[in-house]
């Protein structure tokens, strides 16, 4: 999954004078992962590319925040997805390599 765009909502909260713990948003996705989803849920496509919120809290605890890709299916009306599992599957391995760091 490449990352198309990455936001960092603590520069720009400094750029207005304001201080923001590290967030940054990951705007991320392959076609080859994606349209198998809008495929179940066309609609699903304003949640695509997939973004994950990366945040830093009070305790320095890295937090990685994302919707769940049946989440996502389930808001469009559809209740079952055979591209989900794969998705989800693929979604939690990266957060985890990448949060081990």
């Amino acid at each position: 999954l490449a990352v198309a765009a990455r936001i960092n909502h603590s520069a720009a909260a400094a750029g207005v004078g304001k201080t923001l713990r590290p967030t940054e948003l990951l705007i991320f996705g392959n076609p080859q992962a994606g349209t198998p989803l809008m495929e179940c849920a066309q609609g699903a496509g304003i949640d695509l590319p997939m973004k994950a919120l990366v945040t830093v809290d009070a305790t320095s605890k890295v937090w990685v925040t994302y919707n769940d890709p049946a989440h996502i299916v389930h808001r469009q009306g559809v209740g079952e997805c055979a591209a989900v599992e794969g998705l989800r599957k693929a979604l939690g391995g990266i957060v985890q390599a990448t949060v081990a760091k």
